[in-house]
């Protein structure tokens, strides 16, 4: 791979080159997901020499390097950066005539590919579902759920038709478009009986006295969560635990004294149920916006065009109106 100060000189590439091949988009496409060689051959299930060779020779058909050495890792490049957009575009191209195959051979429609919030999994989603299968379009449908950064990588990659979660900062919404649902805040929830419950004339002054379970630093939430704290006086937190599980969040918090600082939608069935509480703080200030994100240049299909629209029903009879 060229890695090191290697100089490549641009020049023209003709569209057809028999040199690309469909190895050479998945692998640097793998590549730049994982911004790893390793990590991509263990995926790949190929060996770093094979992944490096591969990369060397896409380079070499494009005359530029498309990835640099960055400490111990690697850094895509600005000309990297450029041809990621269209090897993802020749993938998901390439993914569609597949699909479109298979509806014609087995009269099935495309399918679905879906990335939301863990929030959006468990409120919005199961109603989606179910009046999206009301509809009978035969798709295959798939949920996949994860952090916002890595789901909205995964649908600038090809890999996800559209995502379902909050809005994110403007540099990283370049190429999206975005359809405005709800508005969801942050919570702190803990178990019934807390100490914290019990007439604390101050709870922010008192939560470094309790475990504290806090979004992951990559998580869509984790600077709303920064700004709640250093606004009502909370320097620091000698016992956190950094966490995006609603499975441990919810067993621990319940079994514990720990105070556990996450989005509403997740432990709504556990508050609404009387499992958790919510302290009495406000939390207007971390509300933000969760809707629909798409590729600006890939109209929806039938198929994702009718979940859209469940998701839609759904999130209108489900959220309360702001």
């Amino acid at each position: 791979m060229t890695l090191s100060a290697i100089c490549l000189t641009p020049r023209l590439y003709q569209l057809g080159d028999p040199r690309i091949k469909f190895r050479h988009l998945h692998t640097f496409l793998e590549v730049a997901r994982q911004r790893s060689v390793v990590k991509a051959a263990e995926i790949l299930h190929v060996s770093q020499p094979a992944v490096t060779k591969t990369i060397r020779e896409l380079e070499e058909a494009l005359g530029v390097a498309i990835f640099e050495r960055d400490g111990r890792g690697i850094r895509i490049t600005r000309y990297g950066e450029i041809y990621l957009r269209y090897a993802g575009a020749a993938l998901t191209a390439l993914r569609q005539g597949f699909d479109a195959v298979s509806q014609e051979l087995f009269d099935a429609a495309p399918p679905v590919r879906v990335g939301a919030l863990p929030t959006v999994s468990m409120r919005i989603m199961p109603r989606a579902m179910s009046l999206f299968l009301e509809q009978k379009t035969g798709s295959r449908i798939k949920i996949v759920t994860g952090e916002n950064a890595v789901l909205l990588e995964q649908l600038r990659l090809g890999d996800l038709d559209l995502v379902v979660g909050r809005l994110a900062a403007p540099e990283k919404m370049t190429g999206f478009t975005f359809e405005h649902l709800y508005s969801e805040r942050v919570v702190l929830a803990v178990r019934p009986g807390h100490p914290l419950l019990e007439g604390c004339p101050s709870i922010f002054s008192s939560l470094p006295t309790f475990p504290i379970l806090i979004p992951t630093r990559g998580s869509i939430i984790r600077p709303f969560v920064e700004q709640l704290l250093i606004a009502n006086g909370v320097g620091s937190l000698p016992t956190q635990v950094e966490t995006v599980s609603h499975a441990f969040g919810r067993a621990f918090t319940r079994s514990s004294d720990a105070v556990w600082i996450i989005s509403e939608g997740v432990v709504s069935g556990d508050l609404a149920e009387g499992f958790l509480v919510s302290l009495p703080v406000d939390t207007s200030e971390t509300r933000g916006p969760v809707g629909l994100t798409l590729k600006a240049d890939q109209p929806p299909s039938a198929p994702q065009s009718i979940l859209m629209q469940t998701i839609r029903q759904a999130a209108t009879e489900i959220m309360p109106l702001p």
